[in-house]
């Protein structure tokens, strides 16, 4: 029996579009929950914006890629001279942080949420790539197809040259099939686990021979592929790659997965039953598996704004180190991009080194004693500023644009970042043990403001949103 998505407020049809009401508002936190979701944190005036247009425009603006607020006009010059400079300086730190400065500059930034995930869906590691020209080209593909129909997403990221290496594809020969690819097409970026049997696996690497590269783009090479029959899922016949790939997409749990992927990026853990994800996988069948479809369907849900969904998802490390800076408006100078990239790692994200042909495990698994204490220590290394290339400590008091100076209660200024970096405020028991250490030994409000501000990073609150 279904356990319903909540008790009151949060009961009903899951997909439905949400609409603000007195026990569901449309308020600071949604907000938040909304930027911190769906891009890496919204800024005090983007807040105020959403506050006063309503969810629907607020959404909207995330789906249409229309940008921050301030956004730099140049940003795809910018980006493409620094992954220009980072792929000729042969430095993978580079290359991270050219990606580091997209996510936080980005006029799109659900686009480079997308294409996170979608990194993170056909995760391939330069550790055996080696060349970092493959590897941004790949990540400028998931970019590009970052909203489109899965199919289309699939059959470039199979032909992509870092994934070919990353799997084997080049050792794949008629007579000595090699599974790797095959394998990971199957069970990790169309059907899932439990959809096939191992002959499927044997007779989709037939199919598959002959996928190569020559000069580093791909080919196929006829005079390597098995042209005789094959059974895959049930159909024969003699099957290509490019029939292997149709026959994925068609079956109706690459539907399945492709709903379970999205509802696992913006919706926490227990949210949602089998019956919902069933639910949203009908709709992309029927959309033609369309992610811009299934994207809108979860960022305009009820579900996707329930009470349970508030803070209910561990927030990765990308979007604690970058969500940390956009909530703080540390635009004027920015940190350096390479110290962030660096902190992402420590963190226990490293771009473009996925943990293993699964991608990153996710959830709690972000949560390690080891990762706590990272998260701690770039919170107080970032309100410090000089490690990241800043002059000066960075303004807090600036970034709560309250008319708050030397005189001000220390109180009312943890009271208003909380708000903004949590998007709600625990309360006066919550604010007292940080206020008392924050306050302790300090020379001034901005001072204390920025010990505050390491505190209630380093607190369990801030690693959900």
């Amino acid at each position: 029996m279904r356990v319903p998505l909540t008790p009151s407020a949060d009961a009903g049809p899951p997909w439905a579009p949400y609409s603000p009401g007195p026990e569901q508002p449309w308020n600071r936190r949604r907000i938040v929950h909304l930027h911190r979701s769906v891009g890496f944190a919204a800024t005090r005036e983007e807040i105020e914006r959403d506050l006063q247009e309503g969810p629907e425009a607020s959404v909207d603006r995330f789906l249409q890629g229309q940008g921050p607020i301030g956004l730099d006009s140049d940003f795809e010059r910018i980006a493409a001279r620094l992954g220009d400079a980072a792929v000729d300086s042969r430095d993978p730190e580079r290359l991270k942080a050219w990606w580091v400065f997209r996510m936080l500059a980005s006029p799109d930034p659900l686009g480079e949420r997308l294409t996170l995930a979608w990194h993170n869906h056909f995760a391939t590691s330069n550790r055996k790539v080696d060349d970092l020209g493959a590897m941004r080209r790949q990540n400028d593909l998931f970019r590009r197809h970052a909203r489109a129909p899965f199919g289309d997403l699939v059959n470039a990221a199979v032909r992509d040259p870092a994934l070919l290496i990353w799997l084997d594809a080049p050792a794949n020969r008629k007579g000595h099939p090699n599974e790797n690819l095959a394998r990971e097409l199957l069970e990790l970026f169309t059907l899932g686990i439990g959809h096939f049997h191992e002959t499927d696996v044997k007779e989709a690497a037939r199919a598959l021979t002959g996928w190569t590269l020559l000069e580093g783009a791909f080919v196929e090479n006829q005079l390597v592929h098995d042209a005789g029959e094959k059974t895959i899922l049930g159909k024969s016949g003699p099957w290509r790659g490019a029939d292997l790939v149709s026959i994925l997409l068609d079956h109706p749990a690459t539907a399945q997965r492709l709903a379970g992927r999205l509802s696992d990026l913006f919706i926490g853990e227990d949210i949602l039953g089998p019956e919902d994800v069933n639910e949203l996988a009908n709709g992309l069948r029927t959309h033609h598996l369309n992610i811009e479809w299934g994207a809108a369907t979860v960022l305009r849900s009820r579900a996707f704004f329930s009470s349970r969904n508030l803070g209910s998802r561990v927030v990765d490390p990308v979007g604690f180190v970058l969500g940390a800076v956009r909530a703080l408006q540390m635009f004027a100078p920015p940190p350096r991009t390479l110290r962030l990239a660096s902190w992402i790692t420590q963190v226990g994200q490293d771009l473009f080194y996925p943990a293993n042909v699964g991608g990153w495990p996710g959830g709690r698994s972000w949560l390690s004693s080891r990762a706590l204490i990272a998260r701690a220590n770039f919170a107080t290394t970032l309100m410090a500023g000089r490690e990241f290339g800043l002059h000066e400590p960075p303004d807090i008091l600036r970034a709560t644009g309250q008319d708050i100076d030397q005189t001000a209660s220390l109180d009312r200024v943890i009271e208003t970042l909380t708000e903004l970096l949590l998007g709600y405020d625990p309360g006066p028991a919550w604010r007292k043990p940080i206020a008392a250490t924050a306050g302790e030994g300090s020379g001034s409000i901005a001072e204390s403001a920025r010990r505050a501000v390491a505190l209630i990073l380093s607190s369990p609150e801030a690693q959900v949103a």
